[in-house]
């Protein structure tokens, strides 16, 4: 066979060696915008290490290689006995050990301390996701467990430390330590009131046992996790550590660990209690308010992660049309790619902008906040997760046929894409969450409203969908069956809001005309073509200039 068959041109570099949050203007300007200057120089500096870090080959690498290699369960030793333990990759451990140690466990409490962690999820996430599981539930835990201070005295310092230390010994002897969750069971999944684990009170003060199963525990292998159990005065919640004071296993039985679709680094599993010790946080009988905190919280990662997953795919799109040519010029410069890739970054940098806007609540942390937060976490989540799957499917798609190969990386953010719109709560439940809080706090629905109306005046289109979302609200008739489609142009609305405020005028303009002013198809790359899109894309490119 002749050489000259196999000369190699009109192929792109590879995306590496670059900083991943300088690149991205629409995180850095939000992370600006959201610190204090006393602290912003401070901040700047720790996510410009860390991006640099995540665009790095060696980052690259690790992620590649832990889902290359997922978690592997081992009941038992060679003599038999129960060990009920999970093997991961050292690549694994390696990303788990960098994020730990650059603050992504650690918000609750330093100055910007959301702001400055979102920022650090989002850019770290985008070298693998699957290890921001137990990074979620670990930063999400220390809400739930400040309802009981003798707990958070005793576990707080060690979730939020910045040393990751791995393997199961006495959380007393370890200087850091990561939380799961397990509240889902198989009868009733997300109906978590229908669970039957059982939990038998001891003598010693706020100590039981715990009888019953967990179908979906997530990060298993952690040092100690929050879980939802049956105690005499009702659901309750619990904090179960794998290893006890004295040493010893506490019961936890892993029965398998799922396969899923992807997410392949990270392990979930399923798990037995059988006699398990636990502790009481909070008190018998309110056990979903206690945890709600957490969920809460996990749920804004859920919507930073799909940030982060968006963000990555478009900047390999971006990247990729850069640099590879057809029909006589560079893809980039094509009118309709340059549509399609204006048109997902659009979604990118809206996606990116509301997360960040959240954080930034949970660090200002007053009433105001907190109401808006009620309505304004269930209803992101709902529409930028959803928003995952089909602009990753699309960048993809960008790449040809390259894109579906998995050395490109795209088959796996396409798997992944999913799952932040099922974890803590599929659609439904996040659209009657906000309904619920319609319905019961409508000081909420104010918050969310002033905030919306700070941009009103400067675009026609926002206001045109302002005041056609008053209409909705204002009528109840069918409300359930309709929740989707009113969550939607809430979060639509509250994301317009948010770019005419703050995003170029490019980039607002766009977003008003297509999802709000509805000058838009049902594909992406529908934008109208009057549009600067050309400046959108520029934007979005992932080289910081």
């Amino acid at each position: 066979m002749a050489a000259t068959t196999h000369t190699v041109t009109n192929q792109v570099p590879p995306l590496v060696g670059y900083d991943v949050y300088t690149a991205d203007r629409a995180l850095s300007e939000a992370v600006e915008r959201h610190i204090e200057p006393g602290v912003l120089p401070g901040a700047q500096e720790e996510l410009g290490a860390l991006g640099r870090a995540a665009g790095s080959a060696q980052a690259q690498e690790w992620g590649a290689q832990a889902n290359e290699h997922p978690p592997v369960l081992r009941t038992h030793d060679r003599y038999g006995n129960r060990i009920d333990e999970v093997e991961f990759h050292p690549s694994w451990h390696r990303l788990l050990g960098h994020a730990v140690a650059a603050g992504l466990t650690d918000a609750w409490g330093r100055p910007a301390g959301h702001v400055r962690r979102a920022a650090g999820f989002l850019v770290w996430t985008q070298a693998e996701a699957g290890h921001g599981c137990p990074l979620s539930m670990t930063h999400a835990a220390v809400p739930a467990l400040r309802t009981d201070p003798v707990l958070a005295a005793e576990w707080e310092p060690k979730l939020t430390s910045y040393v990751y230390e791995e393997g199961l010994r006495p959380a007393p002897e370890k200087a850091g330590v990561l939380f799961g969750m397990g509240m889902t069971e198989k009868q009733g999944g997300t109906d978590v009131r229908s669970n039957t684990t059982r939990a038998e009170p001891l003598s010693g003060e706020g100590e039981y046992l715990l009888i019953g199963h967990k179908w979906f525990c997530s990060a298993p292998m952690s040092d100690g996790f929050l879980v939802l159990a049956q105690a005499p005065g009702g659901l309750t919640c619990f904090l179960v550590p794998r290893v006890l004071p004295d040493g010893t296993r506490n019961v936890f039985a892993i029965q398998r660990l799922k396969d899923k679709l992807g997410n392949k680094s990270n392990a979930s599993g399923e798990v037995e209690f059988d006699g398990t010790w636990a502790r009481r946080v909070g008190e018998e009988g309110r056990g979903v308010r206690t945890i709600i905190e957490m969920v809460a919280a996990t749920r804004l990662d859920c919507v930073v992660g799909s940030a982060a997953l968006m963000r990555q795919a478009v900047a390999q799109a971006i990247h990729h049309a850069t640099y590879r040519s057809a029909f006589g010029g560079l893809l980039i410069d094509k009118p309709l790619m340059r549509n399609v890739l204006a048109d997902l970054a659009l979604e990118s940098e809206a996606a990116t902008v509301l997360a960040m806007r959240l954080a930034s609540a949970y660090d200002t942390d007053t009433e105001e906040e907190r109401a808006f937060l009620r309505i304004a976490v269930p209803a992101a989540k709902y529409w930028v997760t959803k928003r995952c799957t089909p602009v990753v499917g699309e960048a993809l798609e960008c790449l040809g046929g390259n894109g579906y190969v998995e050395e490109s990386g795209m088959p796996r953010l396409l798997r992944e894409a999913p799952l932040n719109s099922i974890w803590e709560g599929s659609g439904n439940v996040q659209a009657l969450d906000v309904l619920r809080a319609l319905q019961r706090e409508p000081q909420a629905l104010d918050a969310f409203l002033r905030e919306v109306g700070k941009a009103r005046g400067a675009d026609h289109r926002l206001d045109a969908a302002i005041k056609d979302l008053l209409t909705e609200l204002a009528d109840l008739e069918g409300i359930e069956a309709r929740a989707r489609r009113l969550v939607e142009r809430m979060a639509l609305v509250l994301q317009g809001s948010l770019l005419v405020r703050w995003a170029p005028p490019e980039v607002s303009d766009a977003f008003c005309a297509s999802r709000l002013g509805r000058d838009w198809g049902t594909a992406f790359g529908t934008l109208p073509h009057s549009l600067d899109l050309a400046s959108v894309v520029a934007r979005a490119r992932p080289v910081a200039e």
